[in-house]
């Protein structure tokens, strides 16, 4: 058996959407740039998309720009948002994807800004206090919080944070990619100024995302070299991409409770399951499941004889995962957000991360596979 528990890797390209793909891909292909009739169809299929997605996420047309990803996204909202306000200071937390933490280290090792680090709890919450004080204490900041942790799943509250931020005139950027598509955001209210998606996240292709930039918010483009996305980021738009990542946001929207209820379930049935057979287990982030992300289960294992060889034992016996365990004593790098929430560096991790795809079955083979593995390695 084949099991593949790493979604928030990436996830299976779903079948509706790669339909939805391929009509395009036959008849559709003029660069939606050019004026005769071939662009112009390749432009409407794109504005399509666009319109529904905003509408899935109550905005204007007018604030969705696509992009090639959650990186590209990050890095636009972050370097734009920086530079096209004169920002000299800027928030985030240890555990930001990298996208996020390496490219505001860059600034600040540059020069541009002085970088605050608000702290975060054991299960991966941030200190809202601390953070309205790095607000109250600095020049006008720029704020990087994701919504939800794409190792552990913890989720935070984008609301109270958007609340300080407006509060304190601060600009806000949420990283979403892990919670577009699984959860619902209705940015008529949210007070988010960039907000992020990655396509591949939720069933649909890779190489393709969105920024959301809400229209207060004025900044130059990253990526010059064309007029596409309304003069915001050149090159030719990948067509066929983003008419699948609106179909999978389509589709993600129309089954949310759904898959919601579904996943959960899974996520549930494999921690009670692991703590049923594998005495010692605990779960990295927050197990209230108001306050974590559904998707995703974060694991660390008692310690063992070759710890670091568990995700290759998995491999072995067919079954795909990711993880890493904190680093000890600087041998290893380990993974940031483990470290940062102050995880045992002796104990290997696994983030299991599941999908509309996934059975009961599939987790009893998984956990049965790791019984054998903890027993082998005690």
């Amino acid at each position: 058996m084949r099991v593949y528990l790493d979604n928030a890797a990436t996830t299976p390209l779903d079948p509706e959407v790669l339909k939805e793909m391929y009509k395009v891909m036959e008849s559709q292909f003029g660069n939606p740039s050019s004026i005769h009739a071939h662009g112009r169809e390749a432009r409407t299929v794109i504005e399509k998309a666009r319109r529904t997605v905003a509408q899935l996420l109550h905005t204007s047309p007018a604030e969705i720009f696509f992009t090639s990803g959650g990186t590209e996204a990050d890095n636009m909202a972050i370097r734009c948002g920086i530079t096209g306000y004169g920002l000299k200071h800027a928030i985030t937390s240890l555990i930001e994807h990298h996208a996020v933490v390496h490219t505001l280290e860059a600034l600040e090792k540059a020069g541009q800004i002085k970088l605050s680090f608000v702290n975060v709890d054991a299960q991966g919450h941030i200190d809202y206090q601390h953070l309205e004080e790095l607000l109250a204490n600095n020049e006008r900041s720029f704020v990087s919080i994701m919504h939800a942790n794409n190792e552990i799943g913890t989720l935070n509250d984008i609301e109270r944070i958007g609340e300080l931020c407006e509060q304190y005139n601060a600009i806000y950027h949420c990283d979403t990619v892990q919670t577009v598509g699984h959860f619902p955001h209705d940015l008529s209210k949210l007070k988010i100024h960039f907000m992020v998606c990655a396509a591949h996240k939720l069933h649909g292709p890779k190489g393709v995302g969105f920024l959301h930039i809400n229209h207060r918010v004025k900044i130059d483009p990253m990526i010059y070299g064309g007029a596409q996305e309304r003069n915001m980021r050149g090159g030719t738009e990948n067509v066929y991409g983003i008419v699948g990542l609106a179909k999978a946001l389509e589709l993600a929207y129309e089954h949310m409770d759904e898959h919601h209820q579904y996943i959960q379930g899974l996520k549930s049935y494999m921690a009670d399951s692991l703590k049923a057979q594998i005495p010692g287990i605990h779960f990295n982030g927050d197990t209230d499941p108001e306050k974590s992300l559904y998707t995703v289960l974060n694991v660390s294992f008692p310690e063992m004889e070759m710890a670091d060889m568990l995700l290759f034992n998995l491999d072995i016996a067919g079954i795909s995962a990711s993880g890493g365990s904190a680093c000890s004593s600087g041998t290893n790098i380990g993974s940031h957000v483990l470290n940062a929430i102050g995880a045992n560096p002796n104990r290997p991790a696994v983030r299991f991360s599941f999908s509309k795809y996934n059975t009961k079955e599939e987790i009893d083979y998984v956990v049965g596979k790791i019984k054998e593995i903890c027993l082998v390695n005690a």
